[in-house]
């Protein structure tokens, strides 16, 4: 059966059609045991979204809160090298250190060399909250490293939040060894429901100590993560689907992985773009398989709102990343480093560094409750209700509006409008001042990456890319450095209003924008 390629408009379609019937089936949101939620839990949710049981859960979580995500850090060990399947889109890299994507690590780890490095990094890093093993294989194809690593950690860092991804093929085999080790988080990356659609993406499995090919290797995949899937679910284990979008294979499929999952009792689904740069060795970079467009990535985010909670914050992190996401500082923890240091694991010193930074967060939660009435009341005098604008944010965590332009590697994006200020996603940009200066050929690339927003906001800028981002359309704003990112946003896009009221200015709609994989971490 072949895939066509479906439209921006076709997906709007979909998400009206699809919209009412999801919402009203039971399954997913913010329950672990599959009943309904708020549309609003998950991902952007609160403690008034969810069951105080699953908000202990997901509040200090980088990946299961949108809004934890500024403040909290994570790690990954990388002690499963070996996998089970085979996708077209990954090719792991065991010793690389210049690309940003799953699958590659720069230092295969005992378990034993996994859990000291844990602790140094927990010990530096005392925001530090979640551990997680994500390969650069498969955490269920490893199990005795994977299973051995979780035991002496639950008995050495016991306040640390246990992960693990997996593709989902071994997943039935392990849920009691899952919950033995108290791992209360699990990712299952589910491209498809359909294995006709799957045959296109995994070329084998090893399935019973052989190799399975086609569409029965796929329908064999199906089974299993779905089974695993509602294992998990009536365990009480948190589920995140990840699914990677592919232009003209799964696109429009995965508007009916979303609505599956959630029957399943799903917490989140994150669908990510395809990584597809011929320089990272995969079958689809070989073969000319495109990723998405920004607007294609959103349009299907947006068709899949009302079925399983979006998480829209993911950075398709390495297998040995360090730190908040969209940072990596795994090489300050490397394993000759590490022998090096004084390690004091102080779960006392952690705690209360952890208090400061919760009551951080919730000043960043009340300074956007309180910027929410003047977008609104702006809104309403611009007669622009249902004015919806992009912002590009540059910060260095904390959530606020905290980073140079030129010091930019990534741009958080956020869809501003009288409601709210929603994080939608994020763009990998090459790095602009380097050694103390800019570099003006990399300026098209970065003006590329945010090309669909109106706005970006920074605590500074140098002279040329501000004229080159205002020839492009996109607003410099330095007003708001230092403020927290969802109070800036809302206030530029109140005065957006105000402008657009008063005349000084005709809104207009923006361009698309290109989702740049791989950033080189060197730079």
């Amino acid at each position: 059966m072949q895939s066509a390629y479906i439209s921006l408009g076709d997906l709007k379609a979909h998400r009206n059609a699809l919209a009412e019937p999801i919402a009203s089936e039971s399954a997913g949101g913010c329950s672990s045991s599959g009943g309904a939620g708020k549309s609003s839990c998950g991902s952007s949710g609160g403690p008034d979204d969810m069951p105080t049981e699953i908000w202990d859960k997901v509040k200090n979580h980088p990946c299961y809160s949108e809004e934890a995500h500024h403040h909290f850090a994570r790690m990954h060990v990388a002690v499963a090298p070996a996998c089970n399947i085979q996708c077209n889109y990954c090719n792991r890299k065991y010793d690389c250190s210049n690309e940003s994507r799953p699958g590659v690590v720069s230092q295969k780890l005992t378990p034993d060399q996994a859990v000291k490095k844990v602790l140094a990094v927990a010990s530096e890093i005392p925001q530090m909250t979640v551990l997680g093993i994500a390969g650069p294989g498969d955490a269920l194809a490893n199990p005795k490293k994977t299973f051995d690593t979780m035991r002496q950690l639950s008995e050495k860092a016991p306040d640390i939040k246990l992960c693990l991804s997996t593709n989902g093929l071994a997943l039935p085999e392990m849920v009691d060894e899952i919950c033995k080790h108290n791992i209360d988080h699990v990712t299952i990356t589910i491209n498809m429901v359909d294995p006709e659609i799957g045959a296109k993406i995994y070329p084998w499995i090893f399935w019973n100590h052989q190799r399975v090919t086609g569409v029965e290797a796929a329908r064999i995949l199906h089974e299993q993560q779905m089974r695993g899937l509602e294992m998990l679910t009536a365990r009480g284990v948190l589920t995140k689907i990840n699914s990677v979008l592919i232009p003209g294979i799964n696109d429009e499929h995965l508007i009916e992985v979303n609505r599956e999952v959630k029957k399943r009792g799903a917490f989140l689904h994150n669908i990510m773009p395809l990584i597809s740069e011929a320089e990272h060795g995969t079958h689809f970079g070989l073969t000319g398989q495109r990723g998405p467009t920004a607007q294609e990535l959103k349009a299907v985010q947006d068709a899949c709102m009302g079925g399983a909670n979006l998480m829209r914050h993911c950075r398709q992190c390495r297998a040995d990343a360090v730190g908040l996401l969209g940072e990596d500082r795994s090489e300050e923890f490397t394993l000759d480093k590490i022998e090096e240091m004084d390690i004091v694991y102080d779960i006392d010193k952690r705690r209360a560094y952890q208090e400061k930074v919760e009551a951080e967060r919730q000043a960043q939660h009340q300074a956007k409750v309180d910027a929410l009435a003047d977008a609104l009341d702006a809104s309403l005098i611009a007669g622009q209700e249902d004015l919806k604008v992009l912002v590009a944010v540059a910060t260095e965590g904390q959530g606020r509006v905290n980073q140079h332009f030129g010091h930019a590697t990534e741009f958080q994006i956020f869809e501003v409008s009288r409601k709210e200020a929603l994080f939608v996603g994020h763009r990998r940009v090459d790095l602009y001042c380097q050694g103390g200066y800019g570099e003006d050929e990399q300026l098209p690339s970065i003006v590329n990456a945010i090309n669909d927003c109106h706005a970006v906001l920074v605590s500074k800028i140098g002279a040329c890319p501000r004229d080159e981002l205002k020839a492009a359309g996109i607003e410099p704003v330095e007003e708001y450095a230092h403020e927290f990112i969802e109070k800036a946003a809302l206030t530029w896009f109140a005065d957006y209003c105000g402008r657009v009221a008063s005349g000084a200015i005709v809104h207009q709609e923006r361009g698309d924008a290109r989702i740049r994989q791989g950033a080189v971490m060197a730079a």
